[in-house]
């Protein structure tokens, strides 16, 4: 709830700069499976953000998978990483983001998963803005953000694949790779800015 509660005091902060005005989401924490605004809500499906209930879904189990499966950190800065990822999604959903990728997944189907991909690097990029304005406070150190990146890297598209198959395929990734996930979370951190977070280039 902290963490949820500084993510929001920076966003008010960052799209009060833009004119446009900030909605807290709400979070539900749960274990296995819960109803959501977008259908169920399971263990399966992973940390989500669903648009219809502007709300953050965190199954608890799910940072010992981080660990135990991907071999990511699961540190509390970790664990930060992954609600500001969902937070990312809820500023996306109210500047406009959302509607808009969604709507040009059905105008270009071939270009859904490329979409879907921006999509989430851009709320990795916002997740890095929000630990940069931690940082500026003075709140965390700079191995800690190096547990951050762990997490990144750990549901990185191309990690999680081959741990599950042994191979890759980059045509079927939705997330991006380790790679791409750490150098936009990498851009947002590094200048706090939303203009360094235009991932639909």
């Amino acid at each position: 709830k902290k963490i949820l509660g500084s993510n929001n005091d920076t966003w008010q902060a960052v799209l009060q700069t833009q004119g446009s005005a900030y909605t807290n989401p709400r979070l539900v924490l749960f274990r296995q499976a819960t109803q959501s605004g977008c259908g169920v809500a399971s263990s399966a499906v992973g940390p989500h953000y669903c648009p219809a209930d502007q709300t953050i879904y965190l199954d608890e189990t799910f940072f010992d998978e981080l660990q135990n499966r991907y071999g990511g950190s699961s540190s509390d800065v970790a664990q930060a990483y992954v609600i500001a990822h969902e937070v990312g999604h809820h500023v996306q959903n109210q500047l406009g983001t959302m509607e808009q990728v969604t709507q040009a997944q059905q105008d270009n189907p071939d270009q859904a998963n490329a979409l879907s991909e921006a999509l989430e690097l851009q709320a990795d990029c916002y997740a890095g803005i929000w630990m940069h304005s931690l940082s500026a406070e003075g709140i965390l150190q700079s191995g800690e953000i190096k547990q951050a990146l762990s997490a990144a890297t750990a549901v990185g598209d191309d990690h999680i694949q081959k741990t599950e198959t042994g191979t890759t395929n980059p045509e079927t990734w939705t997330h991006g790779s380790s790679a791409q996930r750490t150098q936009w979370f990498t851009a947002g951190y590094n200048t706090g800015k939303l203009t360094s977070c235009n991932t639909f280039q």
